[in-house]
């Protein structure tokens, strides 16, 4: 059953993350033909709600992505299994979570961290 359920939410997290990445590669194709400097960016993601919820929700789903896809070849190339598979399941979606929110929260928080 749990299987079936990491199938599921691993299917779902791609199906959050394909939109989200065409909406980003859009930015960066706009933001390089622009010109924009890295201060112009910031000046406009700064304190954005918007860009927060956008590229916080980017940052979750591929956060469980790659975990659960992690967790696949961590099983078929180590052998790994149980809790030492969940283990290193958890500890991979959170370091991805944690890492991507510093980042969002770096370009979208006009407080500095």
């Amino acid at each position: 059953m749990l299987d079936l359920r990491l199938y599921m939410l691993q299917r779902i997290s791609a199906l959050i993350m394909a939109p989200l990445t065409l909406g980003h590669i859009a930015v960066m194709i706009y933001a390089v033909q622009g010109g924009l400097s890295a201060e112009e960016i910031l000046g406009r993601t700064q304190g954005s709600l918007l860009w927060f919820a956008f590229y916080g929700s980017f940052v979750l789903a591929v956060s469980v992505h790659a975990a659960i896809g992690l967790r696949v070849i961590t099983f078929e190339t180590m052998g790994l299994s149980g809790r030492a598979l969940d283990v290193v399941t958890w500890c991979t979606g959170l370091l991805l979570l944690v890492m991507g929110g510093q980042a969002v929260v770096a370009v979208t928080w006009t407080g500095g961290l």
